[in-house]
C-alpha cells in the first residue's frame, strides 16, 4: 500500500476517472452510499453496480488489496475514523484537501448520476412537459425552491405555460385546476413532506400527470407517473447537501434540451427571438450606460 487506509476514499475519488468504466462504476457505487456497500455480498454489489463479480475483486486489486474482503475492511475503518464536519471534509484537511474532496465528490456523483437516469424515462417526461397545455412545478424548502423556479423560468423561456408554487395552499389549488391537461413537477430529494404529498396525490385524482424529481424509493415517488430517480450519499451536515443540488439542476438542464428537441424549430426560434429582446433593451449585455457608469466610478476610485 502507498497511502494510509485513512485515505482510501479520497484515492477513489481521485483514481477513479482514469480507471477503465466497469471500475469507474464500482466507485461511482462504493461513494454513492459507502455504508450500504458495506453491507452487500460480492455478488449483490455487482449487481448494484451493473459489472461482473471478477471487477469487483479487480477494482480492490487495482489499490493493493488481495481480496475484496481487505478492500472492504479498509473501507469500514476509513469511515470510522473520519467524522466529517462537512460531507467527508474533517478539521484537519487543507485548504487543497478541502477543495479536491469537495470538487472530487462532486465529480463521483455526476458519475453515479449517469448511470442512475433511465434515458427512456427522461424522454417520456420531457414528452409529457412538451404537451401539457399547464406545468405547476412543486416544492418544499429552499434548495427544491430554487430548483422549481429555476425550472419554471427555463419551461417558459420555452414558451411553456409553467409556475413555480412553493406555497402548501397554493399547491393544493394549483392540484385542484390542473386536470388531464395539465402536469405537476414535484421536486423534492428527501420525498417525504406531508403537505407536498398531499398535493401530488390530489393533483392525480384531478387526472394530471405528476413527474417526481426525488429518492426512487421515497413516498412522492411511489405517488408519480413518472420517477426520475436522483440517489446521492447522504450529506454528513446538510439535510439537502451540494451534491444532491448539483444532480438535480444537471437532470433539469437534460429534462430542457429534451423538452426543446421535442417543441422543435419553433421554441428553437423562440429562445433566439428572447435573446434578441432582452439584448435590444439593454439587458444581458456589456454595453448599457448603467455599467459604463459603473466601470467609470471604479476608474475614478482607483486613480484617486
Amino acid at each position: 500500500m502507498t497511502e494510509p487506509f485513512s485515505s482510501l476514499l479520497q484515492r477513489l475519488q481521485s483514481v477513479a476517472p482514469s480507471l477503465p468504466r466497469a471500475q469507474q462504476q464500482v466507485i461511482a457505487t462504493l461513494l454513492q452510499d459507502p455504508e450500504r456497500a458495506l453491507s452487500l455480498g460480492v455478488d449483490a454489489l455487482a449487481r448494484q453496480a451493473k459489472v461482473s463479480m471478477p471487477t469487483i475483486m479487480r477494482t480492490a486489486r487495482q489499490f493493493g488489496f488481495e481480496g475484496v474482503r481487505e478492500f472492504k475492511l479498509a473501507l469500514a475503518q476509513d469511515l470510522a475514523r473520519h467524522a466529517p464536519i462537512y460531507s467527508s471534509i474533517t478539521m484537519h484537511d487543507s485548504t487543497p484537501d478541502i477543495v479536491q474532496k469537495i470538487l472530487s465528490g462532486a465529480a463521483a456523483s455526476i458519475t453515479a448520476l449517469q448511470q442512475q437516469l433511465d434515458p427512456r424515462v427522461l424522454e417520456k417526461a420531457a414528452g409529457l412537459l412538451a404537451g401539457a397545455q399547464r406545468i405547476d412545478c412543486y416544492s418544499v424548502g429552499a434548495t427544491s425552491a430554487f430548483m422549481a423556479s429555476d425550472l419554471q423560468g427555463r419551461l417558459f423561456r420555452l414558451g411553456r405555460h409553467a409556475h413555480a408554487v412553493h406555497d402548501a395552499h397554493q399547491q393544493l389549488i394549483s392540484a385542484a385546476t390542473l386536470g388531464p391537461s395539465g402536469v405537476a413537477v414535484a421536486i423534492s430529494h428527501v420525498g417525504r413532506m406531508p403537505f407536498l404529498l398531499e398535493a401530488v396525490g390530489f393533483a392525480r385524482s384531478q387526472g394530471a400527470k405528476v413527474i417526481a424529481i426525488t429518492r426512487p424509493d421515497t413516498a412522492l415517488a411511489q405517488l408519480a407517473d413518472v420517477v426520475i430517480g436522483v440517489s446521492v450519499p447522504p450529506d454528513a451536515v446538510m439535510r439537502v447537501g451540494t451534491e444532491a443540488y448539483i444532480a438535480h439542476l444537471l437532470v433539469i438542464e437534460l429534462l430542457m434540451v429534451l423538452v426543446l428537441q421535442a417543441l422543435g424549430p419553433d421554441a428553437a426560434r423562440h429562445l433566439a427571438q428572447f435573446k434578441s429582446v432582452l439584448q435590444a433593451h439593454g439587458q444581458d449585455v456589456d454595453q448599457h450606460p448603467t455599467v459604463d457608469w459603473a466601470w467609470s466610478t471604479v476608474e475614478k476610485d482607483a486613480q484617486a
